[in-house]
């Protein structure tokens, strides 16, 4: 079997949303009380585009568009305000994710934590995020991260070999990555995450182990580890029929080997990509208390209801989706998404669960849906029977989680709770921009 069939990341994929009309953020606003809400920040800005990256940025954008941008995002604040305080929102984290948001200028950034905590209000001991680059991380900016309380930064390395990085088109060298860790550790951060990617052409079990093994000198609180994928819409997938090979067997061998050395270093594996130091914190539950997205190319959560811009890769169809997003004159009007339906929301409620340590809590599960899993999904009671999945007891009651195996198979498994509908949607959408040969399927589902 293929181990890395598709990147469940949430569900459905965005290519199964469609146009709404007549639903506005006001009716959902009850969604939005309690103090355990999520907020998150698109910036959609990157110096250049990696050869495998197919989520939502554009490159060679200057300072002016980045300020459209910003503008454009104050206005949706100052409506979304609006709806927040009805409810008295409190939210408990903020993610600023892009693209790169170190891109931005150091006034640029400030002026980012500022507009949201001049609209937003957040509980005692929020958790803020922060995504970086090696070129994008200077000693001013992690100043700035670090006086608007950021807790955690996670940093796209890929690998510290040149070669490496080069076939990935990635433009910074291993030595500026170097040079940019050692930066955020001399800063104190709560923690400090480091990206790599495994499955390149001409990589090794052996270079592989290189780069995590100078990873951890530098004594991250995180590590994630993420299989090369190219799909529709990557540079590098154009590159395919030029000899680029990605061998899904030699990518599992080096994930096998990657796992096996860093529960061995004292890491705790938390997911197929995660590991973290063990007492480190737990992944924290995704998409079940709602989340609100700001800017152009996140989503939102409210409830059943899962609502962002149209889908969009390239840079010219993202482009269009910053213009329209700028032009907007009602923010809290919400015209593409999807509502889901009790059984995709229990296909969520799984991939959200059984896939990230400690696994799918049965009593919670029923408690929520009134039924069982292995009667709603019995694809599940298969996983069990083949070893990829096991029933634990435990203080606070009965878990289904993923064994060993079932772990490194999680690109595998997790596209087996796709529904038909939601496939169908997602192959249509195929259809539709069939003509299109940069647009395609993601691999953030």
């Amino acid at each position: 079997m293929d181990p890395y069939l598709q990147y469940m990341y949430s569900y459905p994929h965005k290519t199964a949303y469609g146009p709404l009309a007549g639903v506005s953020l006001l009716d959902h606003a009850g969604a939005l009380a309690g103090d355990d809400l999520s907020l998150y920040l698109h910036i959609p800005f990157c110096e250049t585009k990696c050869g495998y990256c197919n989520l939502f940025s554009v490159t060679g954008q200057g300072e002016e568009a980045v300020e459209r941008y910003l503008d454009a995002v104050e206005r949706q604040l100052g409506q979304y305000e609006q709806v927040l305080d009805v409810n008295g929102a409190a939210f408990a984290d903020l993610t600023i994710g892009g693209g790169t948001p170190l891109f931005l200028n150091e006034e640029q950034l400030e002026r980012v934590f500022a507009l949201v905590d001049s609209h937003v209000r957040f509980r005692p001991g929020r958790r803020i995020v922060v995504e970086t680059a090696p070129n994008q991380t200077t000693r001013m900016k992690i100043k700035i991260l670090k006086e608007a309380g950021v807790t955690r930064v996670s940093m796209g390395v890929q690998s510290f070999s040149d070669r490496e990085l080069e076939a990935l088109w990635r433009h910074h060298s291993g030595a500026k990555a170097r040079e940019a860790i050692e930066l955020l550790r001399s800063y104190d951060l709560s923690c400090v995450n480091l990206d790599f990617i495994y499955g390149i052409p001409g990589q090794t079990v052996g270079s592989f182990l290189d780069t995590l093994t100078e990873a951890l000198r530098y004594e991250p609180d995180e590590l994630f580890i993420y299989p090369l994928y190219v799909k529709h819409g990557a540079g590098l997938f154009r590159q395919a029929g030029d000899g680029l090979v990605v061998d899904p067997q030699a990518a599992f061998a080096q994930y096998q080997e990657a796992r096996a050395f860093l529960c061995g270093e004292g890491f705790r594996q938390d997911s197929m990509r995660r590991f973290v130091r063990r007492g480190g914190a737990r992944t924290p539950e995704c998409g079940f208390s709602a989340s609100l997205a700001l800017g152009c190319g996140g989503r939102s959560y409210l409830g059943n209801l899962h609502f962002c811009a149209p889908y969009a890769i390239t840079q010219e169809s993202c482009l269009t989706q910053i213009r329209r997003f700028e032009e907007t004159v009602d923010h809290t009007q919400i015209t593409h998404g999807i509502f889901l339906t009790e059984e995709e929301e229990k296909r969520r409620y799984v991939i959200r669960h059984l896939f990230i340590d400690p696994g799918l809590d049965l009593g919670q599960y029923g408690r929520r849906f009134s039924s069982s899993v292995l009667d709603d999904l019995p694809v599940v009671g298969q996983w069990i029977r083949e070893g990829l999945v096991v029933r634990k007891e435990g203080t606070e009651g009965a878990f289904l989680a993923l064994t060993e195996a079932g772990m490194g198979y999680s690109d595998y498994l997790g596209p087996q709770l796709i529904s038909p509908e939601i496939r169908a949607r997602m192959d249509r959408w195929e259809v539709e921009h069939r003509d299109d040969p940069l647009q395609g399927q993601s691999e953030e589902l």
